[in-house]
């Protein structure tokens, strides 16, 4: 039976610290799906099909290096049930410092208790990228800022091309 694990998020846009907890899951199943949470009340800087394509370029080469398959997928209700529809048993979920902690386990409880066969399993960011956050990427890149430190070469372009118009 092979292992399929949700690794849940807004990835507007694709980080650093992303890409350092894509790297350990990718270890831990056979097939991962990056599933790209959608908000009517949230008006992203990129369109999901903008953040399908940064996930892929991104993710891609890392998920094929490990022998993982990577697919992405959007949902708009619960992330359990969006596991559970893509036949996840396992939820990825990074963890940054002790306040990320608190906040992944309560909801890892409720996950628990709601879907138990979906387990939430913690990926700790490696030191360096520990402080970043797609918000403060997108308020650097807004002002004109360089970003280059704390996302993908790729993404840094779109960042820069998406502030320029």
């Amino acid at each position: 039976m092979p292992r399929i694990a949700l690794y849940p998020g807004s990835f507007d846009p694709v980080t650093n610290g992303h890409l350092d907890v894509a790297r350990r899951a990718v270890q831990l199943c056979d097939r991962l799906i990056v599933a790209v949470g959608v908000q009517p009340t949230k008006k992203p800087l990129f369109s999901t099909e903008e953040r399908f394509a940064m996930i892929r370029e991104v993710f891609g080469p890392v998920a094929a290096a490990a022998g993982c398959t990577l697919d992405t997928a959007t949902y708009d209700g619960l992330t359990v049930t969006a596991a559970r529809k893509a036949g996840a048993t396992i939820m990825i979920r990074g963890l940054r410092d002790g306040t990320d902690l608190d906040y992944e386990m309560q909801l890892a409880g409720m996950n628990e208790t709601m879907a138990p066969e979906v387990h939430t399993v913690f990926v700790p960011a490696s030191a360096p990228i520990r402080p970043i956050t797609a918000t403060l990427v997108r308020q650097i890149a807004s002002m004109g800022g360089d970003v280059s430190a704390f996302v993908p070469a790729s993404v840094a372009a779109s960042l820069k091309a998406k502030f320029k118009a």
